[in-house]
C-alpha cells in the first residue's frame, strides 16, 4: 500500500460515529493512528468544515460563500435602496435564511456534532448561537455576514493549509506502486510491495526506484531529488547502493534488492514526515489547552452581559443586551489562535522539508531555535568520511609514475579505505606488474615482491621493521602517512586525508552570525582534527576522543545551561545524540540507527542545512508569537468595546476572521521565505 499524506476530510454524516473527528495529519501506518487516537481535540489543528483535500477548483471552495454574498448584497439593495413593498415581514426574513444557510447550515451541524462528542464549547456552537441569536434579535444582515466572514475565512485556511502540505507531500508521493522484475530474464510488472531481497529490477530512464538495491549495471546516473534535495545527477557505478526514490535518468539499469520494501530509507524518511506533526510544540499545546479553558469562560461572561445589567441598569433593553454580548461571543472566538499556531508550525515543517531538512516535530523546531551551542563530529559531517590522497612526496632519483603504479598493484590486495584512496589517486591497475609474496602486515600495511625486489607500503614503523632508513620528521606532518620503500631504500611517501566539505567553513561562520557556539569532538587523530579546525575557523576541538570522552565533554558544555545540539552522522554518535538537547543526524542516506535516533535528519549530508534549520526554527517560532500577540491584543480591545456597546458585529468580524486571516497570511510566509 502506498504510503500518503492523507488529510481526512469530514463524512458527510459527521454524528454517525464517534470517531469522526477530522485530522490534519492521518498516516497509514497502524502505529500513526494511536497517535491520532491521543488528540482529544475535537478539530486537531482547527480543521473544520471546509478542511480536508482541496478537491476541485477554489471557485468551488468558494461556491457557498459566492451565493450567501449575492443573495446578501441582493437584500441589503431591497432594504436600503430600492424598497420594494413586497419585501417585508415573512419574505425579508425567509431571503435572510435562504442567504444564511449555504455558509450556516455546515457550521450548525458542526456545531450539533461537537456536542455530540462532548466538545460542547467549540467555536462552531460560539459562531452558531452568535448568529443564530442575530437572527433573534432582527439583525438579519449582520447574521448572514458573520458567518459569511467566517466561512470565507475557513477556505483561506483550507488554501493556506494545502499550500503548507504540499511542501511536504511532494516528498510523499515518490515511491512508485510497481517495479518491473527480472524473472527468467523477462520482465514482469509486480507491485514493489511483493517484490523480495535478491529479485533484480528493470529500471527504463525517467523511472522511479521502488527499493533500496545493489547497481548491476556498470554505471547509471539518478536524480536523488527526493531524498536529498540535491537537483544535480548522481552517478553511482556498478556495486553501489541505491535508493528508493531514486530517479533513472539515462540508459536502462538493473538493480538487485537488498531491503524489504518497508524497510527501505524511504520509508522511514516518509514515515518520520507523517508522524512529525503528532509531535507538538509547547506552544502549541498550551494553546490547546487555553482554548478548552478560555472559551467556556466567554460563553458564562456573554451570558452574564446578557443578564447581570438587568440589577443594575435603570432602562434595561434585553435586546440591546443581549446584542452586546453575541459580539462579545463573535469577538472572543479563539479561530485565530487554534488556526495560524498549528499553521506556523506545519509551515515550519513544510520549509524544512523542503530544504532537504526532517524535522521529528513541530517541538524540535522551538528547541532548535533556543541552541546556543552546536557540538559537531569531523569524520562524515564537516568532511566528506571519504579518504583522498593529499600529497606525494618522493625521492627525485624514483620514477615517481612508475612507483605509483607498483604501490597501486600492491594496494589492490587490500581492502582499507587508504588502498581506496590510491587506487582512486592512481587509476586502473596495471595488471602487467607482476606481484609475489604479497602479505599483509595488520596495523602497519602490505609488503610484497615485484621484479624480484621488495616493495613495502605502510606507515614509517613498518618501515623500521624492514631496516629502511629515512630522514623525515613524521610529527611535523598533519595527515595520515603512507610511507615507500623499494629494495630497501626510502622512495618517500603519499599523505592521505579526509576533504573538508565545500559548505563547511560557511556553515561555522552563518553559525557564528546566529550567536552559536561552534565546537568539534572526534576520535580522529588531535593533529588532523586541531588542523581541520583551525581551516574551519573553529576555537574548540578536540580529538583522539573514545565515544565515553565525547559524553563527558557533552556534559562539561551541557554544565554551562547552554542549550546544546549534537552533530554527528553514524551509530557511534548515538549516546551524545541522546544526551544532546537536540540530535541532527548527517545522511539520511546513511545507517537507519542515525534516522531512529536523531530529532533532526539533514538528508544531503550538507553542514550549511544546520544554520539553515536553527534559522527556520527562528523564524517559525518568531511568526508563532507575532499571532499570539496579534490574536490577544485586538481580541482584547475589541472585547472591552463590546461589552461596552462600543463595537458593533462589524467590528466583531474583523477582531475574529479579519485577525485569523491575517495570522494565516503571516504563517504561510515561513513557507515562502528564502533560508
Amino acid at each position: 500500500m502506498k504510503e500518503k499524506f492523507i488529510s481526512k476530510q469530514v463524512p458527510k454524516n459527521c454524528c454517525a460515529t464517534d470517531d469522526s473527528t477530522p485530522s490534519k495529519v492521518q498516516s497509514v501506518n497502524p502505529r500513526d493512528k494511536n497517535i491520532s487516537n491521543q488528540e482529544d481535540d475535537h478539530r486537531d489543528d482547527h480543521d473544520g468544515h471546509t478542511h480536508g483535500n482541496v478537491e476541485g477548483s477554489a471557485l468551488q471552495l468558494f461556491l457557498p460563500s459566492i451565493i450567501s454574498l449575492v443573495l446578501l448584497l441582493v437584500a441589503m439593495y431591497f432594504d436600503h435602496i430600492l424598497k420594494p413593498n413586497w419585501f417585508t415581514d415573512w419574505i425579508r426574513v425567509a431571503w435572510y435564511v435562504v442567504a444564511y444557510l449555504p455558509v450556516g447550515l455546515p457550521v450548525l451541524k458542526e456545531a450539533f456534532c461537537s456536542i455530540r462528542q462532548g466538545a460542547f464549547f467549540s467555536e462552531f456552537f460560539l459562531m452558531g448561537i452568535a448568529t443564530v441569536g442575530a437572527f433573534g434579535i432582527g439583525e438579519y444582515p449582520e447574521g448572514v455576514a458573520v458567518m459569511l466572514f467566517y466561512s470565507v475565512g475557513e477556505v483561506f485556511q483550507t488554501l493556506a493549509v494545502s499550500r503548507a502540505q504540499a511542501d511536504i507531500k511532494s516528498m510523499l508521493d515518490q515511491r512508485p506502486d510497481e517495479v518491473t522484475v527480472l524473472r527468467g530474464n523477462q520482465p514482469e510488472t509486480i507491485k514493489a510491495e511483493l517484490a523480495t531481497i535478491g529479485d533484480v529490477i528493470q529500471l527504463k530512464p525517467g523511472e522511479k526506484l521502488g527499493l533500496d538495491g545493489e547497481l548491476l549495471s556498470d554505471s547509471a546516473s539518478f536524480n536523488t531529488a527526493a531524498l536529498t534535495g540535491e537537483s544535480k545527477p548522481d552517478t553511482k557505478a556498478k556495486g553501489e547502493a541505491v535508493f528508493a526514490g531514486m530517479i533513472n535518468l539515462n540508459t536502462v539499469s538493473t538493480v538487485k534488492v537488498t531491503t524489504e520494501y518497508t524497510d527501505s530509507k524511504l520509508s522511514k524518511i516518509l514515515e518520520l514526515v507523517q508522524n512529525a506533526t503528532a509531535q507538538k510544540a509547547p506552544t502549541e499545546l498550551f494553546i490547546r489547552k487555553f482554548a478548552k479553558i478560555y472559551t467556556p469562560i466567554v460563553v458564562y461572561l456573554a451570558i452574564a452581559i446578557t443578564f447581570l445589567p438587568y440589577f443594575f441598569v435603570a432602562n434595561y433593553d434585553f435586546s440591546d443586551w443581549l446584542y452586546r454580548a453575541l459580539v462579545f461571543l463573535v469577538i472572543s472566538c479563539p479561530c485565530a489562535l487554534v488556526i495560524s499556531i498549528p499553521l506556523g508550525y506545519f509551515g515550519g515543517i513544510g520549509a524544512a522539508s523542503k530544504n532537504g531538512i526532517l524535522f521529528k516535530g513541530s517541538n524540535f523546531l522551538d528547541v532548535i531555535a533556543q541552541i546556543k551551542h552546536v557540538v559537531m563530529d569531523k569524520t562524515g559531517t564537516m568532511t566528506e568520511g571519504v579518504f583522498k590522497v593529499q600529497e606525494v612526496i618522493f625521492d627525485p632519483s624514483f620514477n615517481q609514475e612508475e612507483i605509483l603504479e607498483m604501490v597501486n598493484a600492491l594496494e589492490s590486495k587490500s581492502t582499507h579505505p587508504v588502498a581506496t584512496a590510491i587506487h582512486e589517486f592512481v587509476g586502473e591497475v596495471n595488471t602487467s606488474i607482476h606481484l609475489e609474496n604479497v602479505e599483509e602486515i595488520a596495523g602497519h600495511g602490505l609488503r610484497g615482491m615485484i621484479n624480484g625486489k621488495e616493495l613495502v607500503v605502510g606507515n614509517f614503523k613498518l618501515l623500521d621493521q624492514f631496516q629502511v632508513q629515512f630522514d623525515t620528521d613524521v610529527s611535523k606532518i598533519v595527515y595520515t602517512v603512507i610511507a615507500i620503500a623499494y629494495d630497501q631504500k626510502f622512495v618517500g611517501y603519499l599523505t592521505v586525508a579526509d576533504r573538508i566539505k565545500e559548505d563547511a567553513k560557511l556553515t561555522i561562520e552563518k553559525l557564528k552570525a546566529l550567536g552559536v557556539k561552534p565546537t568539534m569532538l572526534s576520535g580522529d587523530k588531535n593533529s588532523v582534527v586541531q588542523f581541520v579546525a583551525k581551516e574551519l575557523g573553529i576555537e574548540n576541538a578536540f580529538g583522539d576522543l573514545l565515544p565515553e570522552d565525547k559524553v563527558k565533554k557533552l556534559e562539561e558544555i551541557k554544565a554551562t545551561k547552554e542549550t546544546v545540539a549534537f552533530v554527528g552522522d553514524g551509530v557511534n554518535d548515538a549516546p551524545v545524540v541522546a544526551l544532546s538537547d537536540v540530535g541532527i543526524a548527517m545522511g539520511g542516506l546513511g545507517s537507519d540507527a542515525t534516522v531512529e535516533t536523531a530529532d533532526v535528519v539533514i538528508q544531503d549530508d550538507r553542514p550549511s542545512r544546520i544554520p539553515m534549520a536553527i534559522h527556520i526554527g527562528k523564524q517559525t517560532r518568531k511568526v508563532v508569537w507575532q499571532n499570539i500577540f496579534l490574536a490577544f491584543g485586538v481580541k482584547a480591545v475589541v472585547l472591552i468595546l463590546g461589552a461596552g456597546g462600543l463595537a458593533t458585529m462589524w467590528e466583531a468580524v474583523f477582531a475574529d476572521v479579519g485577525v485569523a486571516l491575517l495570522a494565516i497570511l503571516n504563517a504561510v510566509r515561513i513557507q515562502r521565505m528564502k533560508f
